[in-house]
């Protein structure tokens, strides 16, 4: 649970700069910006790098998805899974082709301990982006929390080919792998 928090903070630190007009899962900005992040060496050039990516995840450009998913983030910040859980389930019906949508649903299942929820959603988020590192970290998580290392460390490994400087993610998979050292993946 502490390594969700850590995740659901980092989220949100992370994705307030910079709001484009219009964007989700198919700005073409995105390339680019993923082939910056696979460059860097550090978390300071890394963090501006997701800053953009978030950003551009997180709002639809379209008044009224935008503000659900404002209205479901503050939910869930402030521990109101239950509205923060409608206000992204919305997101959905309004927007099945929006990703951050099925992500957003995927964390909060998680958070109430709905795993099989989270893990359908997540798959939803993953068709539509497959380079959702935060969706990726997500699984990771599940897996961790139900006694499967091995796709745990499947999991973690995926999110370190996106974000390769990541710290956190890294010292994971190192302690996966020794916990697995000499067991059957």
């Amino acid at each position: 649970m502490r390594i969700l928090l850590l995740m659901v903070t980092w989220v949100c630190l992370t994705a307030g700069a910079g709001l484009p007009a219009i964007a989700d899962q198919n700005d073409p900005r995105l390339d680019q910006l993923f082939s910056r992040l696979l460059e860097t060496e550090t978390t300071e050039q890394a963090v501006p790098i997701e800053r953009q990516i978030w950003s551009i995840w997180l709002h639809r450009g379209d008044a009224r998805i935008d503000n659900h998913m404002a209205l479901g983030i503050k939910a869930m910040e402030t521990g109101a899974l239950l509205l923060s859980l409608r206000e992204f389930s919305l997101v959905t019906v309004l927007d099945p082709q929006f990703a951050e949508g099925w992500n957003k649903r995927a964390t909060v299942h998680y958070m109430m301990g709905n795993l099989q929820h989270s893990v359908s959603d997540i798959q939803r988020t993953l068709a539509l982006e497959p380079r959702h590192y935060g969706a990726i970290s997500g699984m990771g998580l599940i897996f961790d929390a139900t006694g499967n290392p091995a796709g745990a460390l499947k999991a973690w490994q995926q999110v370190l080919k996106i974000t390769p400087y990541n710290a956190a993610v890294r010292q994971r998979v190192e302690a996966l792998q020794s916990e697995l050292e000499g067991k059957p993946i």
